[in-house]
C-alpha cells in the first residue's frame, strides 16, 4: 500500500476566533492581545496576553466531561470538532484502524497544575483532585480526541514548538 498523509480539515481555537472567523481576522490583521481578564494581575508586572475569550466548552462536550479536562484539552476537542466539520468527513464511515490523531502541546494542563498546586499548599494533599494526573498530561488531548472519534491508528502528542505541524505530518507519514 502506498503511504500518504491526508489533511482533511483544519480547526483552531484562538484569541482572534475559531471556524472561519479566525482566518478572516488574520487577513484583517486583527490582534488578539488585550488586557488579561481571566485572573487578577495586580501582583504581576505583565498585564497583557492573548487570551481565548468567550469559549464555551458546552458547544463541544458534555458539562461533566469538561469538568474532567484541563482547558487545553477542551480547546483541542473543540479544534478537532471544527476540523472534522471542515473536512466534511463522515467519521462513521472512516476506517478507524487508519484514522489517527496527533496533537502538539508544549506543556499540557498548566491550569490544572497551578490549581492543584495551590490546593496542595493551602489545604494539603488530601484535597488534590483524583483527576490531577490525567488532566495535566500533555498527551491527554490526543487521547481524548482519539476516543471521541474512535481513531485507532497513530495517537501521538508532539512537543516540538513551532515545528509541531511539520512534525505531525512526518509522524503521520511513518
Amino acid at each position: 500500500m502506498k503511504r500518504r498523509v491526508v489533511i482533511t480539515g483544519m480547526g483552531v481555537v484562538s484569541p482572534i476566533g475559531s471556524d472561519n472567523t479566525f482566518w478572516e481576522n488574520v487577513k484583517k490583521g486583527l490582534c488578539g492581545i488585550d488586557f488579561i481578564q481571566s485572573f487578577d494581575t495586580s501582583d504581576f508586572s505583565v498585564k497583557i496576553a492573548a487570551e481565548v475569550k468567550d469559549f464555551d466548552p458546552a458547544l463541544y462536550m458534555e458539562k461533566k466531561e469538561a469538568k474532567r479536562m484541563d482547558r487545553y484539552s477542551q480547546f483541542a476537542i473543540a479544534a478537532a470538532d471544527i476540523a472534522v466539520k471542515d473536512s466534511g468527513l463522515d467519521t462513521e464511515k472512516v476506517d478507524s484502524d487508519r484514522f489517527g490523531c496527533i496533537v502538539g502541546s508544549a506543556v499540557g494542563g498548566i491550569h490544572t497544575i497551578e490549581e492543584e498546586h495551590a490546593k496542595l499548599l493551602a489545604k494539603g494533599p488530601g484535597k488534590i483532585s483524583t483527576f490531577f494526573i490525567p488532566m495535566m498530561l500533555s498527551n491527554m488531548a490526543s487521547g481524548l480526541i482519539a476516543v471521541k472519534y474512535q481513531a485507532k491508528a497513530v495517537n501521538i502528542s508532539t512537543v516540538t514548538a513551532c515545528a509541531t505541524g511539520a512534525n505531525a505530518i512526518g509522524e503521520a507519514y511513518k
